[in-house]
């Protein structure tokens, strides 16, 4: 059994004295995992961490067993965020975020696009905190949660949208909303691809949030969700 891709680290964890088990994702065969041997070494370590783009190869006896990486490293993406704190914080709870919620050797054909794009807007200008939400939106719809934001769920307009239902997702309007609007969530502009206010991003986090924390983590086991994603909030909230 044996297979070629690239993709993006996710994961890195010790296995053995000198060997590594890596994560990562990629389009054809998603989330997958695979030994790399002397991956604990000094010259090997800077190649194995997330968000590193690499091109791999897999090889195993049988395609059940967990297998072989042969990692190349094409882009250190890494190395590059580690003097941006907030850019190096939305990275660790993407790969965070993938980690725990994709299933494993399950193809993402869209969703490997767009966390490589992410990946390669981070730390570039001001774009790509509003990449970041809304590629926390993609996510949601790959696992089969995502938000209709295209008109209101009460009246079918589609202006002055502000909300979303927390039950079903959809987008409701402020005319919609009435006396209900305050058991509703945020949709900032920033949700519709319009602006891109720190304040808005972190607003709509807190929608996507609320679909992350009751409806896709409880669907694979009510996994909690991950710390690096409070602490990407907590330092967009300061710089907001």
């Amino acid at each position: 059994m044996e297979w070629r891709d690239e993709g993006a680290i996710l994961t890195v964890r010790r296995h053995g004295e000198t060997s590594a088990i890596v994560e990562v994702l990629t389009a054809a065969h998603g989330r997958h995992a695979g030994v790399v041997r002397g991956g604990a070494s000094r010259k090997v370590t800077p190649v194995l961490q997330p968000g590193n783009r690499v091109a791999v190869t897999w090889r195993a006896r049988l395609g059940e067993h967990i297998g072989s990486f042969t990692v190349e490293l094409l882009d250190a993406r890494a190395a590059r965020l580690m003097a941006d704190p907030l850019a190096l914080a939305a990275l660790n709870a993407a790969t965070a975020l993938l980690t725990v919620c994709l299933p494993e050797r399950d193809p993402q054909p869209d969703l490997h696009p767009r966390t490589e794009a992410l990946f390669d807007m981070l730390g570039q200008g001001e774009a790509w905190p509003v990449a970041y939400l809304r590629w926390e939106m993609a996510l949601l719809d790959a696992l089969g949660f995502g938000l209709d934001l295209s008109e209101c769920a009460v009246t079918g307009r589609t202006d002055d949208l502000a909300y979303v239902s927390p039950r079903t997702g959809r987008a409701v309007s402020r005319a919609g909303a009435g006396d209900w609007a305050d058991r509703l969530l945020p949709l900032p502009p920033e949700m519709l691809g319009q602006g891109a206010a720190r304040a808005g991003v972190v607003a709509g986090l807190v929608t996507t949030g609320h679909f992350l924390t009751t409806r896709a983590l409880p669907s694979l086991g009510d996994r909690p969700v991950p710390a690096a994603r409070a602490r990407l909030i907590d330092l967009l909230t300061r710089a907001s």
